[in-house]
């Protein structure tokens, strides 16, 4: 099946995290036509993945929820999932787009009620809490996703769990022919908001983040606070599911290091001092957090914060660059070894419970984008000189936190808005 859109007045942004709708919202209710591309079955990205936000503790359903209701108000704007843009060819104010559809399984009559998973029974690891879990091979994303509409998981697809959640449905929803679809577009700017994705932490062996179950990652432990993630909210570890009460936060675990990601990603630091509350929240009267750095980043309106925390007595800094971690035997405490900078005291701490604050580096690679880009020595997007019509927004320019992102992302929305005006005129 073959769609085609044919009008150099439109805009495409590919992405459809904060940043991506936030391109195409902006664009889209300056009266743009606007056509948002997501790879996964769902928007939201990784801001749909966090606990809370820094500085104001607030959650992001929120945002999330407006963002959703402004997406449903606008006729401008056309959202487009489980696609990825295979070919741009074109100039500015007139690219020719190819995109491959996948299929859903899953038609528009659904209204999210659940009984096509409750008859299915195959498991998969769970994307959405970073495989900590698993889900049903027919699953809604996450519980304020958008679209609101479950996924059959291609896993299924001529199993008897595919015909057993086509039988369940009473909205005749579930349509196991669906196939692979080609969309053709004519559009006059291109924004890519491609977003990031955590570090590897695997990578980086000292810590062993692949050998020891206690040890994990920052995104990991956003996602275990979560009402709706792995442990329903606990502070859990993962060898035993025992409450973790004596936390370790080791700051730039792969950042600023030659052998793995040279840049800072900015974001770490707050990320680590958030991070401490929710032990705090959890456990208020003996929860203890430990935060190893090479030196706190908090600048401007994120000073008070830092303060903040600095104040509480059951959070404890110590200036070290952790050398390695080893495993307790018995216990399965991770075992932290390095060198306190401030007096150059040698420790060996356990800790019920690490986690590892990972850097930020692009979600695609320069070799996979359809189109020839610029990027830096990171991996980002940077923009070429002269005129075009392509421009990077949010954390596919830079590491950003969400309050950069969507600014960065506002001012890409409107020099695409300056192209398409400029080349409204032309003929297609």
């Amino acid at each position: 099946m073959t769609d085609t859109i044919a009008t150099n007045e439109s805009i495409l942004v590919i992405g459809g995290g904060i940043s991506g709708m936030t391109a195409a919202l902006e664009a889209a209710e300056c009266g743009k036509q606007v056509i948002l591309v997501e790879k996964t079955p769902s928007l939201g990205g990784r801001v749909s993945q966090l606990y809370k936000y820094f500085p104001k503790l607030c959650h992001p359903t929120c945002g999330m929820e407006i963002n959703s209701r402004r997406i449903k108000a606008n006729k401008n704007l056309r959202v487009i999932t489980m696609a990825e843009v295979d070919e741009i060819t074109g100039n500015a104010g007139n690219y020719n787009v190819s995109i491959t559809k996948q299929p859903r399984y899953i038609n528009d009559n659904c209204t999210a009620c659940g009984e096509c998973a409750n008859a299915v029974e195959a498991k998969f690891d769970n994307e959405h809490n970073y495989n900590m879990d698993k889900r049903k091979g027919a699953y809604l994303p996450f519980n304020m996703a958008y679209p609101q509409r479950y996924v059959l998981d291609s896993g299924i697809i001529g199993t008897d769990d595919a015909d057993k959640a086509k039988a369940a449905c009473r909205y005749d929803a579930v349509d196991l022919d669906m196939q692979k679809e080609t969309v053709q577009l004519n559009v006059g700017a291109v924004i890519w908001a491609t977003g990031w994705q955590p570090f590897d932490a695997a990578n980086i062996q000292p810590y062993g983040y692949d050998r020891y179950d206690n040890v994990i990652t920052s995104v990991e432990f956003e996602r275990m606070m979560d009402d709706f993630g792995p442990t329903g909210g606990k502070i859990l570890r993962p060898s035993d599911n025992k409450e973790a009460k004596n936390i370790a936060f080791i700051q730039c675990a792969g950042s600023r290091d030659r052998n793995y990601l040279k840049h800072c990603s900015r974001i770490c630091c707050m990320a680590s001092l958030k991070q401490t509350t929710y032990v705090r929240e959890q456990y208020a009267d003996d929860g203890k957090a430990t935060i190893y750095y090479i030196d706190i980043r908090a600048i401007d309106r994120f000073e008070d914060f830092y303060a903040k925390v600095q104040a509480d007595t059951n959070v404890s800094f110590i200036k070290s660059k952790v050398a390695s971690i080893t495993e307790e035997r018995g216990t399965g405490n991770p075992v932290l070894h390095g060198v306190n900078t401030e007096g150059y005291d040698r420790y060996d701490n356990a800790h019920d419970l690490v986690v590892l604050a990972v850097g930020m580096q692009p979600s695609v690679d320069r070799e996979k984008f359809p189109v020839e880009v610029i990027t830096n020595e990171h991996g980002f997007i940077e923009r070429p000189e002269g005129s075009t019509g392509m421009f990077a927004a949010g954390c596919a320019s830079d590491a950003l936190d969400v309050n950069r992102a969507v600014q960065n992302a506002t001012a890409s929305a409107l020099r695409a808005i300056q192209v398409v005006n400029r080349f409204s005129k032309t003929e297609v």
